[in-house]
């Protein structure tokens, strides 16, 4: 009987297609928004949680931790500050520390930022589960105007080996801020890493001074263009100040005195931060945000349950002949009841599914946007058990929700009793 029953829900369902198909649109754009919260927001957690690993310590000016984390890891925003070079060599030096990679960033190409730093980076540099950085093609630079590029620049702008580019001066789009008396050629390019390395130019700390002789008021003055490759390459290009520098430790049992260290460094103020600490204050400032939008997704799905309730309240009166049919034919009056009990569950059902689908649709379509826009994958945003909870969620509150015009169809049929109503 209960076959028949579903079956028969179903092309009840049918008759009113119309009014049915819109109530599973709303039911389904209420779940896709929820899953689309929720997915969205763990999966940007975990694809910043992976962006770095094996550093314990980065060292900047100070500047707050989070900002700090944010440019020198995300490539978002800028140094209000930076360390001198004879400070990174301390840093380095110290007997409890393993290895220290410097970076400086400032300059930029078509918008993707350029990053000055050591060979050691492409050692050192670590993200996900440790996983270290590989070539994709070529190899790492070598000579003061060698470049190595990510994966996604390499993609968007169709780079390769040997291509030659000019970096702008600082983040603009180029023009009279232009490198153009100094152009690099790429020599590698790194494998894809779902992080902002894919978005990023690596050269050597002393190109980044170098293509920078010349520059010292902000501008190229009348002296840059008198000055050959040659000449550079004679000069002293030891970096006067780097924005950052990542740090090894030998044992993680000193990270908490090696910070205050740093911290507390006398000659020159620094600011030493844990990557994964900062992380979690990020998160914690976004926390209420994350509450609010959950909650306005959860009130939107309670919306779209309500339009499930008023599709078949509004019914009823129209379906009075129906059910005195049905009544006339055997049906019984709990068959009343369990009938719109499962167009409700069914419309619940049909929606949180299409709803589930739609988002999947929309990751699939949003996710290489927003890694080419950022630079950080939106990873585990495919089926997971939520989207099973959900629709189950949503089914069984529709189900309850329809009790309601359940009840009042079968106490009208009752007292209609067999008599059809015209």
């Amino acid at each position: 009987m209960g076959v028949s029953i579903l079956s028969l829900a179903w092309r009840s369902l049918l008759n009113r297609k119309v009014s049915a198909m819109l109530t599973v649109i709303a039911i389904a754009l209420s779940v896709a928004l929820f899953l689309g919260v929720e997915k969205a927001r763990n999966a940007a957690k975990e694809g910043f949680d992976n962006t770095i690993s094996g550093t314990e310590l980065i060292v900047g000016a100070p500047s707050g931790q989070i900002n700090l984390l944010l440019y020198s890891v995300f490539r978002l925003g800028n140094a209000t500050a930076e360390i001198s070079w004879p400070t990174y060599q301390q840093i380095a030096a110290r007997d409890d520390v393993e290895w220290a990679v410097p970076i400086s960033l400032g300059d930029s190409h078509r918008g993707y930022r350029v990053l000055g730093t050591t060979q050691a980076y492409f050692d050192r540099y670590q993200y996900g589960q440790r996983r270290s950085l590989a070539f994709a093609q070529g190899v790492q630079f070598d000579d003061l105007f060698d470049a190595v590029i990510g994966s996604d620049i390499a993609k968007q702008l169709g780079y390769e080996i040997g291509t030659p580019l000019i970096l702008t001066h600082g983040i603009g789009a180029g023009g009279l801020n232009d490198h153009d008396d100094r152009p690099f050629r790429v020599v590698g390019v790194l494998r894809p890493t779902g992080t902002p390395v894919d978005q990023t130019i690596h050269v050597s700390l002393e190109a980044i001074t170098a293509i920078h002789v010349g520059w010292e008021t902000g501008t190229r003055n009348r002296m840059a263009d008198s000055i050959t490759e040659e000449m550079i390459r004679s000069f002293d290009l030891t970096p006067r100040t780097v924005t950052a520098v990542f740090v090894g430790l030998k044992s993680r049992g000193t990270i908490l005195r090696t910070r205050r260290d740093l911290n507390t460094n006398m000659s020159e103020p620094l600011l030493a931060i844990i990557p994964g600490q900062a992380l979690a204050e990020l998160w914690q400032v976004m926390s209420t945000a994350e509450r609010g939008l959950l909650a306005v997704s959860a009130f939107v799905i309670a919306v779209g349950l309500v339009s499930i309730l008023t599709s078949i309240l509004t019914s009823l009166n129209e379906r009075r002949r129906e059910m005195s049919i049905l009544r006339a034919t055997g049906a019984r009056p709990g068959h009343i009841l369990i009938l719109l009990i499962a167009e409700a569950a069914v419309l619940g059902f049909l929606g949180a599914v299409l709803g589930a689908i739609l988002i999947q649709v929309i990751f699939a379509i949003a996710a290489p946007i927003l890694s080419a826009q950022y630079g950080v994958a939106l990873t585990g945003t495919g089926p997971a058990w939520v989207d099973l909870y959900t629709i189950a969620a949503v089914t069984f509150a529709a189900t309850c929700l329809g009790l309601w015009p359940a009840i009042t169809a079968l106490r009208r049929s009752l007292s209609d009793g067999l008599t059809v109503k015209v």
